[in-house]
């Protein structure tokens, strides 16, 4: 065939590093640039193939995320703007790590497995963060895809959800959006200024938010996307990638990670902050008090406030929708208790993984997914959305009920549904706190987390360590659970348990209880039984005080 001989030529232009092995993850392929070169021109491959294989387009993000500047990484996006599928995953792990010689005999093992009819058209589009290393690398891509025949749209620089976003507007013809970067600001800033166009009076003081997009794509976007929202929401932005380092000191994950602002940024007490991660997928809030503490609002405290105002609003509206919360055992117990006792609100608990969320969410009528990490967003069922877009039309009904209806509408397009989206999330917190007329030492006070602590302990195998119930039960190695049990009746409102890294031989350890005392002592002592009993290595876990 033709087309293979034209593989093996550009592919020798892209060759494998010898003995490289890496592993198609969650986040896709992540480390070091300068080892990724032949793993995008792969991916384009890979992506021409879904494509043929599903007859739609597929997306291709080069980002990593919120790792650092020398690292980068690759992500495939399905036809729906969803992760790719867990088989594909491990299609995408062997055409990897196949050596030069066999790159060949493991694509035609890909196309024989899934049957793709090589003549079916394929369209890719890919997008890049602003990493130095991520033009080559998404040319890569963009090689790898013509190698095949494919048709490439490249978006250049965008954020990930962006990309998410433009492959669903492509699949659904535009039914979910125009696929341009302007369509997705057009959406959901007119959206946002819909929602807020009623709350009465709000101050400049009220519409301004202080913004740390990490050094990242997300600065650059916001900065985009500001004439937009016509003053409605007023960000001053820092972090703004013009002279710090992406996601050094900055950032999502350094926030919620530090428990502090980041660096050389100056807060006003009770002013409103948030920080975006490096492609813009997940986003934090904070605010420093009158004595100068910071408080974090996180992933927890952004469900509960968004499932809060969702199930008020489905209430007024008389719509019988089943709404539900979907965490991980990370979840502050707190959070889970507030939503369950005082909201009356389902709560679901997965595995950890954005995936897992993602997929337990789709069940429900209405199903807000978030991980404490700050990543996460809402779903409605087709048949939710029909039945809010019939009764915002209905001249019939009551002004009550219409007029929650049309927040409702209006709350559905200011979503991005596809995958977490930091801005997306931003403009749906932003107006929720507008529409009750909420500041954000309110919002933080809806409920207290209780202490909590996360550890690693190194193992010898991670693997020794299998889990059950939503990973919060360990199931081996044999006396771990019991022991792990025994050690939380001595703490009250206590809560721990241990989890396999995905990456790296450690196990985590996270535990709660009524006190920061009492949460580290128990982190220390459940560290140390999975020490003894799961082959630790190294020295034993010292006491944190």
């Amino acid at each position: 065939m033709a087309e293979f001989q034209e593989i093996s030529k550009l592919s020798a232009l892209h060759p494998k590093p010898a003995g490289l092995v890496l592993q198609y993850g969650t986040s896709g392929f992540r480390t070091n640039a300068k080892q990724l070169d032949h793993i995008m021109f792969r991916m384009g491959l890979l992506a021409t193939l879904r494509s043929k294989k599903t007859k739609a387009t597929i997306g291709v993000m080069v980002t990593a995320s919120h790792n650092p500047e020398e690292d980068n990484g690759v992500k495939l996006v399905d036809p729906m703007g969803e992760m790719v599928t867990q088989d594909w995953e491990e299609h995408a792990t062997q055409l990897a790590n196949a050596d030069q010689e066999d790159l060949l005999t493991a694509l035609k093992n890909i196309i024989e497995k899934e049957a793709i009819n090589m003549s079916q058209e394929a369209n890719v589009f890919v997008g890049k963060d602003t990493r130095s290393s991520s033009a080559s690398l998404s040319q890569a891509v963009l090689d790898g895809v013509s190698a095949l025949g494919g048709h490439s749209k490249d978006y250049g620089l965008v954020t990930t959800p962006q990309l998410h976003y433009m492959v669903c507007c492509q699949n659904t013809q535009g039914k979910y959006g125009e696929a341009t970067v302007e369509g997705y600001y057009t959406k959901f800033c007119q959206a946002f200024i819909q929602l807020t166009k009623n709350t009465s009076n709000r101050t400049d003081d009220q519409k301004h938010l202080c913004l740390d997009g990490a050094n990242g794509i997300g600065a650059l976007k916001v900065r985009e996307m500001e004439s937009h929202l016509k003053k409605e929401l007023q960000i001053s932005l820092n972090n703004d990638g013009s002279k710090g380092r992406l996601n050094h000191q900055c950032g999502a994950d350094y926030v919620k990670v530090q428990q502090k602002p980041p660096t050389g940024i100056k807060i006003n007490p009770g002013e409103r902050c948030c920080s975006f991660d490096g492609d813009a997928d997940r986003i934090v809030y904070y605010y420093t008090d009158s004595e100068g503490t910071f408080h974090l609002l996180d992933g927890d405290k952004m469900a509960t406030l968004i499932s809060t105002f969702l199930k008020e609003l489905l209430t007024q509206a008389g719509l019988d929708l089943k709404i539900a919360v979907v965490q991980t055992a990370y979840a502050n117990g707190s959070s889970t208790h507030y939503l369950e006792n005082t909201m009356k609100v389902l709560v679901r608990c997965t595995k950890t993984g954005v995936k897992h969320l993602h997929h337990v969410a789709q069940e429900f009528d209405v199903g807000v997914y978030f991980e404490a990490n700050g990543h996460g967003t809402v779903l409605f069922s087709k048949a939710a959305e029909e039945k809010i877009q019939q009764l915002a039309e209905d001249t019939n009904v009551n002004d009550k009920r219409r007029k929650a209806a049309l927040l409702l509408r209006n709350t559905i397009n200011v979503i991005n549904q596809t995958v977490g989206d930091a801005i997306s999330d931003m403009l749906l917190i932003e107006a929720i706190l507008a529409i009750k007329g909420m500041t954000i030492q309110q919002w933080d006070t809806i409920y207290t987390d209780l202490p909590n602590r996360q550890l690693k302990v190194k193992v010898a195998d991670r693997r020794v360590i299998d889990t059950t119930d939503a990973e919060r039960r360990a199931v081996t190695p044999a006396g771990l659970q019991e022991a792990i049990d025994n050690l939380v009746k001595k703490y009250r409102q206590a809560r721990s348990f241990v989890r396999p890294s995905g990456t790296e031989d450690v196990v985590r350890v996270y535990a709660e209880a009524d006190t920061q005392e009492s949460a580290d002592a128990l982190a220390h002592e459940v560290s140390l039984a999975v020490y003894r009993l799961a082959g630790g290595v190294g020295d034993e876990p010292k006491p944190l005080h």
